[in-house]
């Protein structure tokens, strides 16, 4: 028994694993057709610009006589060869030698992770680190762009990690700090951590590598150096959203001269200071690729410029632990995955002060992780083993015939608040860009408009075009269900939630899963089967209560097809969700014919969706189908939704954070038998 219970969990690793390496290169080889599939002038433009017919570093004169060249004249010494490729070889062959060079990073910062680490965790990390870096951002505009920003990351990580000689490693950080010369800050931490060698070696190799290209460029040399201070104007401008450093987060903000100057040293002392310091006692913690990470993430904050595809840094910040619960691990990796995998754009609301915040988020997180964030170390208990969370013990439902697979169990601890808004605003990201695209789905989505109107029609239904009339006849109700339509929608279902995540936690964690999955059903839906709504039908006469009259002979509709996409109707999220508030609030009141109250709800956005001419009234049924299997699709996953009794609510509500072995369970690592509830 014991040997085949072993081959199974042999066999289902191989395949975890399989799987991950499968998705790795996926990936790569997605990246790699990203650049090469773009037309020459296209692709690669940095390395155009110095390398092509015209670069600067093909023509006579100096380096930096346009501000194109962003690099050290050491970096265009090593590049000056390469001007003598052809130019589509090039391109393939600094296209896959970079992809080389990421998967090397990758196996690299996998391997240093701090032990002890899993069997499972040691096969799987370097396909995750490899994914995660062909995902990141800098990695994606390393690409597009044609940088070598990969090549100093990769220079530091092998002479702090792996290799075990002084003089070669200082001589590998050397290099580095010559390629950007922020790198140099690494030499500190060499010397902090003993290892002074490789650090008087890593700044003579600079200081040598630094003087060659002085002699065979003084003019570029003096120009770099002292004219632009290490680079500073060169590129774009440096108050652009591009330049994630200090410097460029002062000047954005309207600060310039003198005060910006003497503020920018402040801040720059401040952070190496701490920063280095905090990298020196995770060094002597065992942590040192943090430790490493965190030099990194001050490098970004202080260089005079820090354009996207030198961030690599703080992605790697996501191998710190944070947290001492277990509930609490997954914030820190899931932020910094967000803030270095999705466009800005997405990270935050469209709101004035969120988007600031957003458009800066690197820089922000690369201070936050050098100074700020507590990182725990291996010396405390919570290191390898978190304060677990309380899970249900699975029973049995009263729906004995459904085959539960018991995907996962049940967590009776509140979530953590941020990773829950971090995957609410992922989500919402996830369905906005299903429900943006437009266009060319407009005669798809009639030809379904006609095939539903024909489908009501014999069914007897198709009651729209008589009730929006009416409803365009009173103008009161006519107002009332436009502010319905655009308020309650979102409003509704979050106050349900907040309440539930304040009050009762494990009802929560039920209730937004099924909501999610009834969500991601219906975004099948809408890019399965777009639907053009009543208001959008062609001569049949509705009238759009809401956005007002819409020019159907116009592909874009005005300035509406901007923001959502107007084929998004079947099935109706608008119902879906208001029957999920339905049924979550039946579930939470005790009285019958309150319960019976609620259901006043879905039926109320039933009329105001098809009064305003947004929807059919099959939509509806397809809303509250979804719903339906959102529920279904949990049962199966989960099991029966646990019920929480009064006490332990009241507790829960005291104190959210309280140790769950304190309290009616005293033993945390046992599942809590439970009572089930259909």
């Amino acid at each position: 028994m014991g040997n085949s219970v072993g081959a199974e969990a042999g066999t289902r690793g191989f395949v975890v694993q399989a799987g991950l390496w499968l998705l790795a290169g996926l990936l790569a080889a997605r990246q790699a057709a990203a650049v090469l599939r773009l037309p020459p002038g296209e692709r690669l433009t940095d390395l155009e610009t110095w390398t092509g017919e015209n670069g600067v570093l093909h023509v006579a004169g100096s380096l930096y006589d346009t501000d194109q060249f962003t690099g050290t004249p050491f970096a265009g010494l090593v590049l000056k060869p390469l001007t003598r490729a052809a130019e589509q070889s090039l391109g393939v062959v600094w296209t896959f030698g970079t992809l080389l060079l990421v998967a090397v990073l990758g196996v690299v910062a996998a391997r240093a992770l701090p032990g002890p680490i899993s069997r499972r965790a040691s096969l799987t990390a370097v396909p995750v680190a490899i994914s995660l870096l062909v995902l990141s951002l800098p990695v994606r505009n390393a690409f597009s762009l044609g940088q070598a920003s990969v090549i100093p990351v990769l220079l530091v990580l092998l002479g702090c990690l792996w290799v075990s000689s002084e003089h070669r490693a200082g001589v590998l950080i050397g290099l580095a700090a010559a390629l950007q010369p922020a790198v140099l800050l690494f030499a500190p931490l060499l010397w902090f951590t003993g290892r002074k060698r490789a650090a008087l070696t890593a700044g003579g190799t600079f200081a040598g590598l630094s003087a060659l290209a002085w002699a065979a460029l003084p003019h570029d040399s003096w120009t770099y150096w002292v004219h632009h201070v290490a680079g500073v104007g060169l590129g774009e401008p440096a108050d652009s959203l591009a330049n994630q450093s200090l410097h460029g987060l002062l000047l954005r903000i309207g600060l310039q001269g003198p005060l910006e100057l003497i503020l920018l040293g402040v801040l720059a002392v401040a952070v190496v200071g701490l920063g280095l310091r905090r990298a020196v006692t995770y060094a002597r913690d065992g942590q040192l690729l943090l430790a490493v990470t965190l030099t990194g993430c001050v490098a970004v904050a202080v260089s005079p410029t820090a354009w996207r595809h030198q961030l690599l840094w703080v992605l790697l910040a996501v191998v710190g632990r944070v947290g001492r619960r277990g509930a609490d691990r997954l914030v820190w990796p899931v932020l910094v995955i967000m803030v270095m995998t999705v466009n800005s754009g997405a990270l935050m609301p469209n709101i004035v002060f969120l988007r600031d915040i957003s458009a800066n988020a690197p820089l922000l997180l690369a201070v936050a992780a050098a100074c700020l964030v507590p990182f725990v170390p291996r010396t405390a208990p919570e290191w390898a083993r978190p304060v677990p969370k309380r899970v249900a013990k699975p029973v049995q439902g009263r729906f004995t015939w459904v085959p539960l697979l018991r995907f996962w169990r049940q967590t009776l601890n509140r979530p953590n608040l941020l990773l829950e808004l971090l995957l609410i605003r992922v989500g919402y990201s996830a369905y906005s860009a299903v429900r943006l695209p437009a266009g060319g789905a407009r005669d798809a989505a009639e030809q379904h408009g006609w095939q539903i109107v024909h489908l009501e029609r014999w069914l007897h239904i198709d009651v729209e075009h008589w009730f929006n009339h009416l409803v365009v006849r009173m103008p009161s109700v006519q107002s009332f269900m436009g502010f319905a339509y655009s308020t309650f929608h979102f409003l509704f279902p979050l106050a349900l939630l907040a309440w539930m995540y304040i009050r009762r936690p494990a009802m929560y964690r039920w209730a937004r899963t099924a909501l999610g999955f009834a969500t991601l059903l219906a975004l099948i839906g809408f890019w399965f089967y777009p639907l053009a709504p009543p208001r959008l039908m062609p001569g049949l006469g509705f009238i759009d209560t809401v956005h007002g009259t819409q020019d159907l002979a116009s592909p874009e509709f005005g300035a509406l097809t901007e923001v959502s996409n107007q084929y998004a109707a079947m099935p109706s999220l608008h119902v879906g969700w208001s029957m999920w508030c339905a049924v979550v609030f039946a579930l939470l009141v005790p009285w019958m014919w309150l319960r019976v109250a609620g259901f006043l709800y879905p039926l109320m956005t039933t009329l105001v969706i098809v009064g305003t001419a947004n929807h059919y009234v099959l939509d509806a049924v397809g809303g509250a189908v979804v719903v339906g299997a959102g529920f279904a699709l949990q049962y199966v996953l989960t099991g029966p939704r646990r019920k929480e009794s009064v006490g332990e609510s009241a507790g829960s509500r005291l104190d959210p954070d309280a140790d769950p072995g304190a309290g009616p369970v005293a033993d945390r690592d046992r599942p809590v038998s439970v009572d089930a509830a259909t």
